[in-house]
């Protein structure tokens, strides 16, 4: 994907933010559009059966049609290869296949077997592995997993790449999925290991992801770019923002049973939690 090339050469990121429904991808939309940068969405496993694959897929390439614009979709966090088969056959733009559960060795097979699947379906699919677990969902946690606290190494990063063929890297590298309530509360925020991904992106001649960026110090996120971050997903501000533009809305409008008369707080919400970010990762004032 050349935006992945051109953020790499700019030392900019492509925002990533998933959706399940159509505010959130309008607004995600409107953003990305209204300042004018590349945008990826994504749908995981469990986002996707609720939206539904071929649905979430014709949505996407319905706003880059009409509007000639730069929005890309992404299969997030899929861990079987029927769903790899089903997401590729769908249309998708990019999947990452999460095996960072599995033992070192089961990631490398059935990352490497996913690589080939897609790929003999569209070979311009990218698909990205995950090594180093980072938590599960994009929730709001109490505590953050221990298994989140070991970091990719550059070593295991160089291996994973050349045996399996990805076309995209996600490490683990201080970040983490979901929020702790103390980070919902403002009191502290997630720090990244900016060596470490210096030593990773060394290691490998691959675009790099960063998951679990939400709640991420925002000064972490510029020296992560720097380091040769090239994509960040956020989704559980955007998660956040939505619920609470949802309970606005409702409050505002209490005997109003019209969703799209309760839903323009959620999508206010949402677009401006985007816009920030869109703004930090591409360097706009």
């Amino acid at each position: 994907m050349d935006i992945l090339k051109e953020a790499g050469k700019s030392k900019i990121a492509v925002g990533h933010f998933n959706f399940s429904d159509l505010v959130v991808l309008r607004a995600v939309f409107e953003a990305a559009s209204g300042l004018r940068v590349p945008v990826m969405v994504g749908t995981s496993e469990g986002e996707r059966e609720f939206v539904g694959v071929r649905q979430a897929v014709a949505l996407v390439k319905s706003l880059r049609d009409e509007h000639d614009f730069p929005i890309y979709i992404n299969a997030d966090h899929t861990y079987s290869l029927d769903k790899v088969e089903e997401a590729a056959g769908a249309g998708y733009d990019e999947i990452l296949f999460d095996g960072s559960k599995l033992t070192f060795k089961e990631n490398v097979r059935q990352t490497k077997h996913a690589v080939e699947l897609a790929k003999s379906i569209n070979p311009e699919i990218l698909v990205e592995g995950e090594i180093g677990y980072i938590g599960a969902s994009s929730e709001i946690i109490e505590k953050r997993p221990k298994e989140s606290l070991k970091l990719t190494t550059p070593e295991e990063a160089k291996q994973f790449v050349e045996e399996t063929g990805i076309d995209v890297l996600a490490p683990a590298v201080g970040n983490m999925h979901g929020l702790l309530e103390e980070m919902v509360a403002g009191k502290i925020r997630k720090r990244l290991n900016i060596q470490r991904i210096r030593e990773i992106k060394s290691a490998v001649e691959i675009p790099l992801t960063l998951h679990g960026g939400s709640g991420t110090d925002e000064k972490d996120f510029v020296e992560a770019i720097n380091a040769g971050i090239n994509i960040i997903h956020i989704n559980t501000e955007i998660r956040l923002a939505w619920r609470r533009g949802v309970e606005e809305g409702l409050k505002s409008n209490p005997k109003e049973i019209a969703p799209y008369k309760i839903f323009p707080p959620a999508f206010r919400a949402v677009r401006k939690i985007t816009e920030e970010r869109l703004k930090l990762f591409n360097r706009i004032s």
